[in-house]
């Protein structure tokens, strides 16, 4: 079996997803970087400082991957599947954040 799996879809995909994030460290993460880079683009775009928008992947990225290499001890499914990864990320969060999946 090849180590890239292809996925025909994002509901397909999501499952895997969620395999990849199984620790509730690297979770709690992901949902970590998510909130700050939603707070930071909110106040970026309304205070007018832009350029702030430059290190929204820094602080995304930064806290999933601490999650990854450190508590899930997986390579991010960013470098493989990107569309999809992110698409994840939001979808987790959002599923977090209404309890659909344990904080």
């Amino acid at each position: 079996m090849s180590d890239q799996q292809v996925f025909n879809s994002f509901s397909e995909f999501y499952p895997y997803y969620l395999e990849e994030h199984s620790d509730r460290t690297c979770r709690r993460l992901h949902f970590a970087g998510s909130l700050l880079v939603l707070m930071v683009a909110t106040w970026a775009i309304t205070s007018g400082m832009l350029a702030w928008l430059l290190i929204l992947p820094v602080i995304g990225y930064g806290f999933a991957w601490i999650g990854h290499f450190w508590f899930e001890k997986n390579r991010p499914a960013t470098f493989k599947h990107p569309v999809y990864s992110l698409m994840g990320d939001w979808v987790m969060f959002r599923d977090m954040l209404i309890g659909r999946i344990p904080f």
